[in-house]
Formats: C-alpha cells, structure tokens, sequence
C-alpha cells in the first residue's frame, strides 16, 4: 500500500483536483507498483469525476516516460498516433500513414499496441503484415537508421503499464491512461499527429504537448467521432507550433478528396485490415486511400516537415504512386526477421 497516493486520494474524494506535486507522486506511486489495485482504482476514478487539465495529463506522461524504456537515436523522429477508443472500427488508417511518411523521407517512430476496443490495432495489423513486433532498443534504433521506420510495442517499452491493467480491466471504461500512450513515445518523438476520440480532450492534450516540450504538433478530433482526420465532415485541429496552440478546421474537400462515410473505412480482424493496407499500398484507390492521403498530408504539416496541406498531398501522394510507402513496409519486414531476436 503507498502513503504517496494518500493524499492525492483525499482530495479527490472530495472532488477537489490535487496539486500538480500530488498528481506527480500520485503517478509514480502507481507506475513503481507501491500503489495496490484498491488505490489506483480509486484515483482512476476520482480523476473521471473532474474535468480533464492538462496537469493531469502532463503528469501522468511525465510518470510514464520516465519509467519506460527509451530508445536512444540521433533522429529527429514523428509519431502518428491515436488514442483509439474511438468505437469505429475502421481499417488501420494511422498505421498505414507511417509507411506514406517513411516513403516520404521521414523517420517515423510509430509508437502503438494491441487492439484494445476494436478488432485490429497497430501491432495486430502488423504482425498480419509479417512484421516481428519483438525488437531491443538498439534494434529499434537500427531500424530508424537503416529503414527510416521503426514500430515501438507499448508493451515493450512501457512494462510499468502491467501495474495498473488488472484496475483497468475492472473498471471497464476508459480512464486518464488511454491519453497518456500518444503523449509517451519511447524514441523522444518532438513532432507528432494526434488523433483522439472526444473533442474536449484536444485542448488538455495539446497543453500538454506543449509544456512537454513537443516541437510541433496537431491534436485532431474528426467527424463522426474519428480519432483521424475524417472523410465524412470536418475535422477540429488545435496546432502546435513555435510553442502557441491555434485552432483550425479541415476538410477533405479541402485538399480537393471526396467526401465518404465512416461506413467506407470500416475494417475486419487483423488478416482483413493487412490485405486492405498491403492493397492500398500496392495502389488500390478509393476512401481508404483518400482518408491516408488526408492523414499524411496533415502529419506533414503537423510535424513542420511540408509548409502547406498542398504540397503535403502531393508529396503524400507521390509516396503512395511511386511504391515508396510499399518499399518500406518491405524493409521493415525484412529488417525485423534478419535481426536476431
């Protein structure tokens, strides 16, 4: 049983949010494995009684990327994540950006895990693909030099997580730790695309990112509840960067791509969603194309890597046609079965 915890527990038993120095001891109680099940069950849930700030969430990332395991590289490395939770069930569209971006010449550290609510996440899908999930922080760092794309296993990196899944499991909703895994990438990523599934999560996370010391950044919130920039509608954005937040609204009409309904995205367990990315990428048109597309051309402006949406999809685009973005699924097949375990 942690005393550390106790306090913050008091004060959320009263509805009253603990101090920023509370939250801190609060976290590394739970991710040091001193906190019990009862504890950490209990400040889960006092913190979903109050309005999310970004104390909360620059505390909780604080606590797990000091306790993960850090993959040290020279590169000045993107992530394109989301929180998932989303409940839409589309194919892999976040997935399949990092392979547009890493055609494009970027390194991209995409940092991900299992499906948790859908039927296919990041590591379901590419594990269907042929990619060995299982690398070393030295082969990770390897991987960003030789490929230019790397996938970071959450359960790799972050085993501090074990701690608090049996309380998770038990309470059966989305707590405080479903935002932190974007905030918390294991090779320092400082530019990054963020999608999350609640428009009043944008603002906090963007906060965040930002006394975090993100670089730049788009925390986005799409029609119909996408945790990705959406073909259905527009797309609310809060943009990082030269450390101010602005907001903005995109859509796909935007950048000239059609309009589709959520319904055209939505994928099947991991063997589906592989076939449907290895065709994209293989050329395949159509909305799951065109939601890619709108992906990676915002991640390009997002990460200050394109200075507008319009040369960001034709660079997207060119990654796409050229079979760039498909040259680099393949290395990084190859890399991960030509690295020894």
């Amino acid at each position: 049983m942690s005393e550390a915890i106790k306090p913050a527990l008091a004060l959320l038993r009263d509805g009253e949010a603990p101090t920023p120095a509370l939250l801190d001891q609060a976290f590394a109680a739970i991710l040091s494995g001193e906190a019990t099940q009862a504890q950490i069950g209990a400040f889960l849930m006092g913190l979903e009684r109050l309005t999310l700030t970004s104390d909360m969430i620059t505390s909780g990332a604080s606590a797990m990327r000091a306790a993960m395991t850090r993959v040290d590289t020279p590169f000045a490395c993107i992530d394109v994540c989301g929180t998932g939770g989303d409940g839409s069930h589309t194919l892999n569209i976040s997935t399949a950006v990092s392979f547009v971006l890493a055609g494009a010449g970027l390194k991209v550290a995409k940092h991900g895990n299992r499906a948790m609510s859908s039927k296919s996440g990041a590591a379901d899908v590419l594990e269907a693909l042929g990619v060995k999930l299982e690398l070393s922080p030295a082969q990770c760092a390897q991987a960003l030099d030789e490929v230019g794309l790397v996938f970071l296993f959450a359960q790799a990196h972050h085993p501090a997580m074990r701690h608090v899944g049996p309380a998770r499991r038990e309470l059966g909703f989305r707590t405080i730790f479903n935002l932190l895994g974007p905030l918390s990438n294991p090779a320092n990523a400082q530019r990054q695309l963020v999608g999350v599934f609640a428009d009043d999560k944008r603002g906090p996370i963007a906060h965040a990112l930002m006394r975090l010391g993100c670089e730049s950044a788009w925390v986005v919130h799409g029609h119909g509840g996408l945790d990705e920039l959406s073909l259905s509608g527009p797309t609310r954005v809060t943009a990082l960067k030269d450390k101010t937040l602005s907001e903005l609204e995109i859509h796909p009409n935007d950048l000239g791509l059609t309009t589709a309904p959520l319904d055209a995205l939505k994928g099947g367990d991991a063997a589906y969603n592989a076939r449907a990315l290895r065709e994209l990428l293989q050329g395949e048109t159509g909305p799951y194309r065109d939601v890619v597309l709108l992906n990676a051309a915002a991640a390009l402006v997002a990460t200050a890597a394109a200075p507008d949406l319009t040369e960001a999809l034709a660079r997207a685009t060119t990654s796409l046609n050229s079979r760039a973005a498909l040259s680099k699924l393949d290395q990084l097949i190859a890399f991960t079965h030509r690295t020894p375990s």
